[in-house]
């Protein structure tokens, strides 16, 4: 199966899928321009690493020395230097990719040995990509005004609701391995995540698109828990579920998993649901402590029932 998205949506759907098979492969945003992230992709022409190493720690095996080698590459450096606040995993990888020459999968390969990993990290293209967003002010008295935002980190700090994004480059390349990948898959998945910033730009990459729309395997969507700010406020499941839709353009949609105890409109979902010619599975994948993230343990037996695997 192949997972699609970034950050800590995507780690809590590896953490779910990889309960059900080991033949596992995370294709990833890199368009993080934040942080250690950001940091690093304006000194130096390699890919974003951040999104990339959580999934790497994500899928590292369950072994005393694997887990301690993904505590490792999420640990951030302390103190007040030039080093300060970067995870050391984001160094591994910008090192190794130095080493091998601007080879970033080469570098994913590498770390996932080191790690034990249970599947494959790939990103989603080859090249270092933008976000740019057109956002909805939120002045009262200028209600028409769209601000045109570039950036993830801007467009996810930027009061009022995101219209509609795009991606700079147009047209990234893309790996034979992620085309690859999905071709061969069986199920593909989506979300959760931020919606316009690590789920939407997978379907905005051309040959990205035109592989889930050529592909066999069943995809399913899996629904955020609550909005999020910056991004979705006010967003209900269902309109998730249409912006969704709205960018879909001939990949065809399977399951949607959404939180039973999260939706307050299920017949509005439901329909929104049947719009897209998919089924709805409504189950407990939230994590018990009533945090707004989902539980992998719980998740997985959701996708689990889904794929017929027990």
């Amino acid at each position: 199966m192949v997972a699609l998205g970034g950050g800590h949506g995507l780690a809590a759907a590896l953490g779910a899928w990889r309960r059900i098979t080991p033949d596992l492969t995370a294709v990833v945003t890199v368009a993080d321009d934040g942080g250690s992230s950001g940091r690093i992709r304006r000194e130096m022409p390699v890919l974003p690493p951040g999104d990339l190493r959580m999934a790497l720690a994500a899928l590292a095996g369950d072994d005393e020395q694997s887990q301690e080698l993904a505590r490792l590459l999420q640990h951030r450096l302390g103190g007040t230097g030039v080093l300060a606040g970067h995870p050391v995993g984001n160094l591994v990888l910008t090192g190794l990719v130095d080493m091998h020459g601007g080879d970033m999968i080469r570098a994913l390969d590498d770390v996932c040995r080191l790690v034990g990993a249970c599947g494959r990290v790939l990103p989603m293209a080859d090249v270092p990509l933008d976000l740019v967003a057109r956002v909805e002010s939120t002045d009262p008295d200028d209600p028409a005004r769209v601000r045109t935002i570039r950036g993830q980190v801007a467009i996810a700090s930027t009061p009022g609701r995101v219209r509609d994004i795009l991606l700079s480059p147009p047209d990234p390349p893309v790996s034979a391995a992620v085309t690859g990948a999905i071709a061969a898959a069986d199920v593909v998945c989506l979300g959760p995540g931020s919606w316009y910033t690590s789920v939407l730009p997978h379907l905005l990459v051309p040959r990205l698109h035109d592989a889930l729309a050529a592909s066999g395997a069943r995809v399913v969507v899996v629904l955020n828990l609550e909005p999020q700010p910056g991004e979705t406020d006010g967003f209900s499941p269902e309109e998730h579920l249409r912006v969704l839709q709205a960018h879909l353009g001939g990949v065809a949609l399977h399951t949607v998993i959404a939180d039973e105890g999260s939706v307050v409109d299920r017949h509005g979902l439901l329909s929104a649901v049947r719009g897209c010619g998919a089924e709805l599975v409504l189950a407990p994948v939230a994590a018990l402590d009533g945090a707004p993230r989902h539980d992998p343990a719980r998740l997985g037996a959701a996708l689990a029932s889904v794929v017929g695997v027990r």
